[in-house]
């Protein structure tokens, strides 16, 4: 393994820091834990990492045994975790917990990237509570750069898609708020109704998509763990 220099200890933590722990390793089992399967599906949720990174990385969790290779019906390589890489699932979730937990909210929402959120909120929504046909949204940041501003949710027979240039569709409901104030409602910090009130999300379109929005959208898998009394909300 040439994954990073060895800790020289012969003690279970060093030798699981020696294969989990260096740099984007952690994220890119987040994605596998979420089911992302395919290099391109990985890049979109670390879009700051080099492919030729993200390759390096790979191939060393598959000469650690985390991940496996599998070929697909149409051909294409997928990256699946083995069962020592599903035994690493506590450990993410954990991880992830407790940075929810006990790292400052406030700080954390200054690091904000609106196609990583868009793409872990298509993985995660929930089509029941909308409209059974063919239901498109925008969700619209405009303090972002005009290239990453809008997105384009689509959401039909079960299937959720994501879209950063418009796919044609007629549009049933606009979201109009800055990237932090969803990111708050993501991640459980806020709520779409807190939101509202306050004046920092606005929601024009179909009314009955937008009164079920909080339980369709959901929450971040880390936000069902709320920070301890005294800490920032």
């Amino acid at each position: 393994m040439e994954m990073t220099a060895s800790y020289g200890q012969f003690c279970p933590v060093a030798m699981a820091a020696e294969v989990v722990c260096t740099r984007w390793t952690p994220l890119i089992l987040r994605e596998l834990l979420c089911g992302s399967r395919r290099f391109n599906d990985l890049r979109r949720g670390v879009p700051r990492m080099s492919p030729t990174l993200l390759s390096k990385r790979l191939k060393e969790l598959t000469q650690a045994g985390i991940i496996e290779t599998r070929k697909a019906s149409d051909g294409a390589i997928e990256y699946h975790l083995t069962p020592a890489g599903e035994d690493l699932r506590d450990v993410v979730m954990t991880l992830g917990f407790w940075g929810h937990q006990w790292v400052e909210t406030q700080h954390a929402l200054q690091k904000l990237d609106p196609s990583l959120l868009m793409w872990d909120m298509r993985r995660n929504l929930d089509p029941m509570p909308l409209p059974a046909r063919r239901c498109t949204v925008l969700f619209h940041y405009p303090e972002q750069p005009p290239a990453r501003q809008r997105y384009w949710l689509v959401v039909e027979e079960g299937d959720v898609d994501i879209c950063s240039t418009d796919p044609g569709f007629d549009v049933d409901l606009y979201v109009t708020c800055q990237l932090r104030t969803m990111t708050a409602i993501w991640m459980g910090v806020a709520t779409v109704r807190s939101e509202m009130n306050a004046g920092r999300l606005e929601l024009d379109g179909d009314p009955e998509m937008g009164a079920s929005m909080q339980r369709w959208l959901g929450l971040s898998p880390f936000a069902r763990e709320r920070p301890s009394a005294g800490r920032a909300a």
